[in-house]
């Protein structure tokens, strides 16, 4: 559970107190000198860091060969740095991670929300937020590197303050189903539309 004064001091103020730390609960960690690295898509097994030296030396180790997420927003350590000596220890201070990581987060809520053609009504909003948290997980929306991408900018419409019992997996839950027809499921349903109509069509004459 994020701190209320972390959020109401750090966090980016276009995003709604409730939203962060729906975002943080889905896409980063307790923990601020949490290290993620990724290479491939395969998680790599780094020690856990107990002060702020060990995080940054395993953000500088990774950083320009893998996927390095760190602190609690998660934020992709290697965004706008060349060198990897310009890698501050800001990105393990809680505050400063809140701060660069939700102002990242609600950029990206804008492409997607953008991509959908910033709707207005309420019930579409938590379709476009669990698809940008997945764009935050993976770093692209549609073929889009969101966070090399450009800031459509605007206001972020119609936020939901989830309610406590949704607060939870009950959101993911809920909108899971369509936010995965995106990619994935749509091969399994064409594939299985494919087997259950087309191909029955293609056999019939021969």
């Amino acid at each position: 559970m994020l701190d209320a004064t972390l959020i109401k001091e750090c966090a980016d103020p276009s995003l709604k107190p409730a939203l962060i730390e729906q975002f943080v609960m889905a896409a980063g960690s307790d923990d601020p000198l949490a290290v993620t690295v990724k290479s491939g898509g395969r998680l790599i097994l780094v020690p856990k860091a107990a002060s702020t030296e060990e995080a940054m030396a395993i953000v500088r180790q990774y950083a320009g060969q893998a996927v390095v997420r760190v602190g609690l927003t998660q934020f992709p350590a290697g965004v706008g740095v060349k060198e990897s000596a310009d890698l501050k220890p800001d990105l393990v201070d809680p505050c400063q991670n809140l701060r660069k990581g939700t102002a990242m987060f609600a950029k990206v809520l804008r492409i997607v929300a953008k991509w959908y053609g910033n709707p207005t009504g309420k019930d579409v909003f938590p379709q476009i937020f669990e698809d940008a948290v997945y764009a935050w997980k993976n770093g692209e929306f549609e073929g889009v590197s969101v966070f090399q991408a450009e800031d459509p900018g605007g206001a972020i419409a119609n936020q939901m303050e989830p309610s406590a019992d949704k607060s939870e997996a009950g959101t993911v839950d809920a909108v899971a189903p369509q936010q995965t027809e995106a990619e994935p499921s749509d091969e399994k349903k064409i594939g299985t539309a494919g087997m259950r109509i087309d191909l029955s069509r293609v056999g019939g004459p021969q």
